[in-house]
Order: structure tokens, then C-alpha cells, then sequence
């Protein structure tokens, strides 16, 4: 097993099925020559953007100049200066980037590849589930399913789209900052480096309104609880060294954390502000204990438009995609692509709701979820991010 050595991660999008769940690109804009870049974000202040010296000295290193940057910089997608490694990341605020119309047309998806019969002969692998239509969930979602919202990034392609969820932060009791997603939400893994210009947004289209009705929208109504800008972000050296968008490479380390903050400062913690957050299980039980999960994300792939939150409940089995890695806990279920990086929510030890892994791959035709059961990896990039910020 490869050590247990917290990174950073970056924001990525690619298709489900031994495929990353993620989804791309959508504004002709936001690619350049089709290379990548960095990302980090950090406190926003009178002036929309407050950095530290030392952080002003980071992007001076990597040959950023801040103001360039905001100016427009970010899209020159060159290989060479694509960041990769995890004490690179850098996402600096760039207020107003994610406008409504924004956030709506980075919901176009990249087309899935993948092979239904992945897994089976490696390991200990279940009979392929029965897809579980998704149903979508109960609007206004700030009250059915306020922990969980929308990741929007950069990368070469344009603006792309994943999922992700409000967990409780151990050094920061009811005032949580942090943000469970996937890893290639964050990194594009062996062939890349970080996404920009990551953000979240709580309770993405909170009244679940149709598409058309989103079309010039303000923004409190599409982000009613804020864009919140990834200040930093780790995900597992194993997806770095190893993850890709197809054959489910990586995919057992497939998971992320994000520190956020306020693009527009309250005062208050993104715990506060939506009034919820869920623990994070790392010691959940072998997947045939488990009675029941429930994913729940924003699929933007047809049939879906990725506007709405949606949800599957199953009983999971067991994916295995080579003998040396943990077995992948999967589920029925007909989301697709936009959805990866959202939550898995089962019983927690102590009897209440807990998130036990993510959405990270699944086939082609949609009928299936695999994600990563959480184990020590997991929590050493959880504790690493946590401990950062107290």
C-alpha cells in the first residue's frame, strides 16, 4: 500500500463510467490553448481579493502576476505551467467570475466510455446492481438536502461542473468550512495538475427551477447561500500519481477536501450559513453491513440538465478494480455525469446520518455508482485539512 501522505488536490471533470461522474465544458471562454494551470482561493476583502504576502510570493514563484491573473491570465492553459503538486495549489478569488449564466453552462457534459464488466476479474466483485432510477429530491433542497450543493472549476476544456456536501469540521464544532468532493473535482490526476477557479455553491437552484427559468436569473436566486471559493484543497497521492478520466484508475482514492470562504463575506462559516453539515464516517462498516445508501447530486448528462438535484437509494455491493486496492462500495443508479463528487450518506456508528464515500465512476450507460470506502488515506487528508485551519 502506498503511504498515507496527504495532497492537494484539483477540481476535474470527466465522465462517468471507469470514468470520472464529473462534467465539461461549458464556456468557449474559459479554455485557452487547451493546457492547464493553478488554482486556490483565498479571503475575499474591500476590494474583492486579499492575499498574503507570502501567498503574493507563491504565484510570484510560479510566474503569476496577481493582477493578470484576474485580468484574465487564468486561461492560458500551458502545460508547462499547469501546478500539479500538492503544496502548489493556488485559486485566488476573482469576484463575480461565476455568474448565474456561468455556473449554468459549465453543466454541459463531456461523453462517458467505459466497460460495464470492469472489475470482475479482479478481487471480490458483486453481481453488477439493477439500475435504481434517480429521483429527484424535494425543493426547496436547503431543506431536504442542505449539506449538499454544486463544484465549479476551470480547466483546459472550459468551465466544468461536479457535486459535493458540507462535512463537520473536528476543529471547528458547528463552524465547519470544509467540503467533501472528488478527487478529479480537484486534480486532473497522472496527466495533469490543479484546476481554477474552484468554487461551491450550497443548494445550487435552491426552488429546483427548470433550466429555461434559470436564464438570466439573478445570482442570490441560483446561489441563494453564496459562491464560496476553495482556499485550499487535498485529495490522495494515489489519484495524483495515478488517476485518469477513463478505466478507473485511482478511482478507490477518488476523494477530495476543500477549505472554502465567503466570495462575499458574512462573518459566518458555510456551516452556519446553511445550517447543516454531516459527520464523515471512516470506520463504516464492510459494504454487505451496510443496509442502505443514499448518493445525491446534480447529474448533467442527458437525460438530465444539471439544474436539479437528484438522489438514489440502494444497497450497496461490492467493486473491486484490482486485488491491491480497497474494495469500491456500488450502488443502482441512473445519474450521470455532473453528479460525481456528490455525498454517500448511510448510518453512521452512532445511528445518524454520515457521509460514508462519493460518487466516482460508473458506466457509460448510466445504471451504476461506484465510490471509495473511506479508510485511513481518507482521514489523514480529512485531519491534514482540518489541522491546517485551526
Amino acid at each position: 500500500m502506498r503511504p498515507n501522505r496527504p495532497v492537494t488536490a484539483i477540481l476535474c471533470a470527466a465522465a462517468i463510467a471507469l470514468t470520472a461522474a464529473a462534467c465539461g465544458p461549458g464556456d468557449g471562454e474559459a479554455g485557452g490553448d487547451a493546457k492547464p494551470t493553478v488554482a486556490a482561493s483565498l479571503p475575499a476583502g474591500a476590494d474583492g481579493i486579499k492575499i498574503p504576502d507570502q501567498l503574493k510570493e507563491k504565484l510570484k514563484e510560479h510566474g503569476f502576476d496577481l493582477e493578470k491573473w484576474k485580468g484574465g491570465e487564468w486561461k492560458n492553459w500551458k502545460k508547462d505551467d499547469w501546478l500539479r503538486e500538492a503544496g502548489d495549489y493556488i485559486n485566488p478569488i476573482i469576484e463575480d467570475l461565476w455568474d448565474p449564466d456561468r455556473m449554468r453552462d459549465a453543466e454541459q457534459p463531456q461523453r462517458p466510455s467505459v466497460d460495464p464488466d470492469a472489475g470482475k476479474d479482479q478481487g471480490v466483485t458483486d453481481p453488477t446492481p439493477a439500475p435504481v432510477t434517480a429521483r429527484a429530491a424535494n425543493p426547496p433542497y436547503h431543506q431536504s438536502v442542505p449539506e449538499s450543493g454544486k463544484v465549479f472549476f476551470d480547466g483546459p476544456e472550459g468551465s466544468m461542473v461536479c457535486s459535493a456536501t458540507v462535512v463537520k469540521d473536528p476543529a471547528h464544532p458547528g463552524k465547519s468550512n470544509m467540503v467533501w468532493t472528488a478527487g478529479h473535482c480537484v486534480h486532473a490526476g497522472k496527466a495533469g495538475g490543479w484546476y481554477r477557479n474552484i468554487a461551491f455553491v450550497p443548494s445550487y437552484n435552491n426552488a429546483g427551477k427548470q433550466a429555461a427559468q434559470l436564464k438570466g436569473a439573478p445570482r442570490e436566486q441560483v446561489a441563494p447561500y453564496g459562491v464560496w471559493w476553495s482556499d485550499w484543497a487535498q485529495t490522495s497521492d494515489q489519484w495524483i500519481s495515478t488517476g485518469g478520466p477513463t478505466g478507473g484508475a485511482g478511482a478507490p482514492y477518488d476523494f477530495a477536501v476543500l477549505h472554502v470562504t465567503p466570495e462575499k463575506g458574512s462573518g459566518k462559516s458555510l456551516e452556519e450559513t446553511v445550517g447543516s453539515a454531516l459527520p464523515v464516517e471512516f470506520n463504516a462498516p464492510a459494504v454487505g453491513k451496510v443496509a442502505s445508501i443514499t448518493a445525491t447530486g446534480y447529474p448533467a448528462a442527458a437525460p438530465f440538465d444539471g439544474q436539479k438535484a437528484f438522489q438514489c437509494a440502494d444497497k450497496p455491493g461490492r467493486l473491486s478494480l484490482a486485488a491491491a486496492d480497497p474494495v469500491m462500495y456500488r450502488i443502482g443508479c441512473t445519474m450521470t455525469g455532473g453528479s460525481s463528487g456528490g455525498g454517500w450518506v448511510a448510518q453512521g456508528a452512532d445511528g445518524k446520518p454520515a457521509l460514508v464515500s462519493n460518487t466516482s465512476i460508473g458506466p457509460a450507460k448510466a445504471g451504476w455508482l461506484a465510490g471509495p470506502r473511506l479508510g485511513p488515506e481518507a482521514k489523514g487528508i480529512f485531519d491534514a485539512v482540518s489541522g491546517k485551519f485551526k
